[in-house]
């Protein structure tokens, strides 16, 4: 859904990526930097609580992660290791990003109401879908086949996840479990649904060719 905005996108963090490289920064350390400071930030979110000031630094890391591709396009193109270490360290980013939900299931809200067994369930496909997504796209392009399709993209998992917990941060804290655990059963299902239809969509593929 959100994939429409990337060209626009990238013209608006041209200039950051510009700066970047004046001061000699590679699309690689941008990467890992981004992908670090991720990690960093949720794990902190999801033990102290602090869910709209997570989100508002997570939201920075993913934009700054964003840079990588357009350092890379004005030092020369990328290349075939940064491509693989950028979707490498995403899936990490991913898996931070949902951890911290979790943590924050089981530490800040009480571990057998309704709403924290639904949100982490829900948060455990979640993060399985995120890993699937991904991997059935990968697989399809190795045996010759193609699954790009998918009615969410990681751009939109990132976006419910920490819209989600912006949301949930200044709320009242009765509420919160509630908007987190409406955030996690809807990344679950797009992230079945969207397993699903790269799964088809190579069946289809696979049963024209055979």
């Amino acid at each position: 859904m959100l994939e429409k905005l990337r060209v626009p996108f990238k013209r608006l963090i041209n200039p950051i990526a510009r700066f970047l490289v004046r001061i000699g920064m590679t699309a690689n350390s941008v990467t890992i930097i981004g992908a670090l400071g991720t990690v960093l930030v949720a794990i902190i979110t999801g033990l102290t609580g602090l869910l709209f000031g997570g989100a508002l630094a997570l939201t920075i890391l993913v934009l700054f992660d964003a840079l990588d591709g357009s350092v890379a396009a004005l030092t020369g193109g990328g290349t075939k290791f940064g491509a693989f270490l950028d979707s490498t360290l995403d899936r990490i980013a991913d898996w931070a990003m949902l951890l911290s939900i979790i943590v924050y299931f089981l530490l800040h809200t009480n571990p057998t109401s309704m709403w924290s067994r639904v949100g982490l369930w829900a948060a455990a496909v979640a993060l399985m879908t995120s890993f699937v997504t991904p991997y059935a796209r990968a697989r399809a392009e190795s045996v010759g086949y193609e699954a790009k399709l998918g009615i969410a993209t990681r751009s939109d998992r990132i976006l419910i996840i920490l819209g989600a917990m912006a949301l949930a941060g200044i709320l009242s804290t009765n509420l919160r479990p509630r908007i987190l655990t409406c955030a996690m059963v809807l990344l679950a299902v797009l992230g079945v649904i969207t397993v699903g239809q790269r799964i088809y969509t190579v069946y289809q593929q696979s049963f024209k060719n055979d």
